[in-house]
């Protein structure tokens, strides 16, 4: 299995892997989650360009098996970080049906964890489906007292 670096030319896998991602989990229509993935592209290339985003493809013999991001966050100096200005956040996680079990999810994200690391950022956060639990758990990613609220459409 061979693990590359995103390029802006990527864009749209990733994206079509996010819709995937979301569409398993149940969470929104086809209709939504089409206007998602088109919206999506765009604002991946800008990222990637800007390197504000990091992402990892995992291929086998040609074929892309499972991708993983890394967005730099604007955050200001916490407890957790008092001197740090970023947070990391990993999204994008996605493992093609066939792919599963072989560990790909762990690997991308450790490399997501690796390369905020490298970066000086020591708060990495992160959304999972129930599926991703078990995974993130066994990275040392805890539950935490965060909450959201999204305005009606």
């Amino acid at each position: 299995m061979e693990i590359r670096s995103a390029a802006i030319a990527d864009a749209s896998l990733i994206a079509a892997h996010r819709r995937a991602m979301f569409a398993e989990m149940g969470t929104s229509d086809d209709a939504t989650l089409a206007a998602m993935e088109e919206h999506c592209i765009s604002w991946l290339e800008r990222m990637l360009a800007a390197d504000r985003y990091f992402g990892w493809l995992a291929i086998e013999d040609g074929r892309i098996a499972a991708s993983a991001g890394l967005l730099l966050l604007d955050w200001p100096p916490h407890p957790l970080d008092p001197a740090g200005e970023l947070r990391g956040y990993i999204l994008n996680v996605f493992v093609e049906s066939a792919f599963r079990r072989r560990g790909l999810a762990r690997t991308l994200t450790l490399r997501c964890m690796q390369h905020a690391r490298a970066l000086g950022i020591r708060v990495v956060t992160l959304h999972a489906s129930a599926a991703g639990h078990p995974v993130y758990e066994g990275l040392g990613f805890t539950t935490t007292n965060e909450r959201m609220h999204v305005e009606p459409r």
